[in-house]
């Protein structure tokens, strides 16, 4: 899996390899890469303009996956972009495999 993170600060590009890796380490042999964009949208005109863009791309059938999220704290909206990837990738996989989990009725 290779990761690429791009960020305007040196902690949050650190925060968000290290959230990211911990995340999506367990469909390392599944996923090709990872973008990461951490942008502050309206710059220092605070507010809720902190955003986080993740790409991954799967292996396989040129599958990608796009989550796009929001918040004023930086660390925020990596660590819920972060889960939202996660849970999202799982989903593919699963979709991609054909496998399913019963559900209880």
């Amino acid at each position: 899996m290779r990761i690429t993170v791009r960020a305007s600060s040196r902690w949050v590009t650190r925060l968000a390899r290290r959230r990211f890796e911990f995340a999506l380490s367990r469909f390392g042999h599944r996923v090709r890469s990872l973008v990461v964009r951490v942008t502050d949208v309206n710059g220092p005109r605070g507010g809720v303009d902190k955003r986080c863009r993740v790409t991954v791309q799967l292996q396989g059938p040129s599958r990608t996956v796009v989550i796009d999220d929001v918040d004023a704290d930086a660390a925020i909206v990596v660590d819920r972009a972060a889960d939202r990837t996660a849970r999202t990738v799982a989903r593919a996989i699963q979709a991609a495999s054909g496998w399913r989990t019963l559900q209880r009725a």
